[in-house]
């Protein structure tokens, strides 16, 4: 398949900008917290020994809100569907590329814009399944018998200059509630944004009660000496803590991404650039809040050595259902794992709606399968990226957690964020005149501030090699295809100019 522009695709009609300020932020602060903390709150504990493991919350909303500023600027001003597809597109294009009809065909720009495709083709799906394995993990606080695994294999590979890596795949019955989650989300959103913006408010208040009975249990039984019982040097700079700190702020990353989802739907928000950046700092803002606040609550009802302990692993696995076990009893408990399933299933719909807007993106723009680009001719949305997205998902939800985790994050950083990072800088000096409706504030130090932050995470953790090695993979695998694909069709930079449809 040779992914030329579509002239059938471009005469179908546009996206619906339907979708307000609550809705935006609904579906952000859906996708932000999910799953994520009540599942990795235990594995911050265990990095860094301690309740001191709320440094790590902290440090990673900071570093979410100097990153939140570049999405912000960026998503105001190239207020379209696909996000980072458009941004790096636009921002890595040369001058002749940016001047000819529709930025081009050619171009390193293109080529960045095809690499962060190629790379949501893994990490996107990867997003999806960690929400799909935590919500069986809850689920298996109410049926053990999920928790039992029928089938297990460590895969290994071996790259030239990089080192070796190895995966876990594991089948159990746990297993297929995962995918079960992962194809009714996808089957709901099988419908038109207006209907979906309606699901999502209606989600998000199931999320916000979720966490809002986590606070009220937690500080009505709350224990000062259990929330704040740091061990000896705790503080104390030494190399264990700094490897404690950039694992800390690795998962704390996991659990704030999300802030950008509706960047990803730009082309269907009503007054983007105004309400694309409120919808980014509001999210930020709420959600750490919400964070450092359930963190507390929960440390002051369950001692943190009992979560760090090498006995907890089952406890770690459903922390937020022992928590409400521990205050009011069994019953409380399972309904606890109930609702902390309905936000884990919030946020996969949620992602699986923003990313199946990328593929979409970038098939219109012919830098990838025609097929992604097909609406559905009633409901006008991306019905064959959805599917795929979906589908692909459903088989990671075969992987273990705490390696989709690592992997997703580091994919990310390396071929997304460090990218915008330096690319909204280099876009201030060649297009200045840009219009923006939304401006970083305190320029450049977010930028610079965030990229330093991810360069932390990225090299901070014991064995950082094999999350790198993951994405010096996709990397060179994604080179080789694009420039197979550029020679065949003799675009850049093989030959200075396009060739016709």
């Amino acid at each position: 398949d040779h992914p030329a522009p579509n002239r059938n695709i471009s005469r179908q009609p546009a996206l619906d900008r339907e979708l307000t300020l609550p809705g935006a932020v609904a579906l952000n602060m859906l996708d932000m917290i999910g799953v994520g903390p009540f599942i990795t709150l235990p594995l911050m504990v265990v990095a860094m020994g301690g309740p001191q493991a709320m440094l790590g919350w902290l440090l990673g909303a900071g570093l979410a809100m100097c990153d939140g500023l570049v999405w912000a600027e960026l998503g105001a001003a190239m207020p379209q569907a696909g996000g980072s597809y458009e941004f790096l597109r636009m921002i890595y294009s040369g001058k002749s590329e940016r001047a000819s009809k529709g930025g081009g065909r050619g171009g390193p720009g293109r080529m960045v814009a095809f690499l962060f495709i190629w790379q949501l083709t893994f990490s996107a799906p990867l997003s999806i399944a960690s929400g799909c394995i935590g919500l069986s993990q809850y689920a298996g606080y109410l049926a053990p018998s999920l928790r039992h695994v029928l089938y297990t294999r460590e895969l290994s590979a071996h790259l030239p200059l990089l080192g070796g890596f190895t995966t876990r795949l594991s089948l159990g019955a746990g297993t297929s509630v995962a995918i079960a989650a992962c194809l009714l989300a996808m089957l709901l959103l099988y419908r038109n944004i207006r209907s979906v913006g309606r699901l999502s408010e209606l989600l998000w208040v199931g999320v916000m009660g979720t966490i809002a009975w986590i606070l009220f249990a937690g500080f009505t039984h709350f224990h000062a000496s259990l929330a704040f019982d740091f061990p000896a040097g705790a503080f104390h700079p030494s190399k264990e803590f700094f490897l404690g700190l950039g694992s800390a702020m690795l998962i704390a990353s996991y659990d704030y991404w999300g802030y950008y989802n509706i960047c990803f739907l730009g082309g269907e928000v009503k007054s983007p650039g105004r309400n694309i950046p409120r919808a980014v700092l509001i999210s930020i803002a709420v959600v750490a809040a919400l964070y450092l606040l359930m963190n507390i609550s929960v440390l002051g009802v369950l001692p943190w050595r009992e979560l760090a302990g090498s006995s907890a692993s089952t406890a770690r696995l459903s922390v937020i259902a022992l928590f409400f076990q521990r205050i009011y009893g069994p019953a409380a408990g399972r309904i606890a794992a109930v609702l902390v399933m309905w936000t884990a299933f919030a946020s996969i719909f949620s992602l699986m709606l923003g990313y199946s807007r990328v593929p979409y993106a970038a098939a219109r723009d012919g830098n990838y399968f025609r097929a992604f680009g097909r609406l559905h001719p009633t409901k006008h949305f991306p019905h064959i990226s959805l599917l795929v997205m979906g589908s692909v998902a459903a088989l990671f939800c075969l992987l273990d957690l705490k390696q989709v985790i690592a992997a997703l994050v580091v994919i990310r950083i390396v071929l997304q964020f460090l990218l915008q990072h330096i690319g909204v800088m280099w876009l201030r000096r060649t297009q200045p005149h840009l219009h923006r409706p939304f401006r970083i504030w305190l320029y450049p130090w977010p930028p610079l501030l965030a990229a330093v932050g991810f360069v932390y995470i990225l090299f901070s953790r014991p064995d950082f090699q094999r999350e790198l090695s993951y994405a010096a993979a996709i990397i060179l695998s994604g080179c080789a295809i694009y420039f197979f694909r550029s020679w065949r069709r003799r675009e850049w930079p093989f030959r200075n100019r396009t060739v016709a449809d």
